[in-house]
């Protein structure tokens, strides 16, 4: 799948939590979802150990 194939998933699925679920649904579903991708990225190869820690790292920053 291309990115915007899957950025145009997530943004539905997100506007569904947001719509039925309200706000901390709609939080809740961005969270699982960055989880989700950064373990897929860490799961495939993608990253290691440390990439994985530098990149929470940068965005606590």
């Amino acid at each position: 799948m291309d990115a915007p194939f899957v950025g145009m998933i997530a943004g539905m699925a997100l506007a569904f939590a947001g719509y039925f679920g309200g706000f901390g649904a709609f939080l809740l579903v961005a969270a699982l979802g960055g989880a989700g991708r950064a373990a897929g990225r860490w799961a495939g190869g993608g990253a290691g150990a440390r990439e994985l820690r530098e990149m929470f790292e940068r965005s606590r920053r």
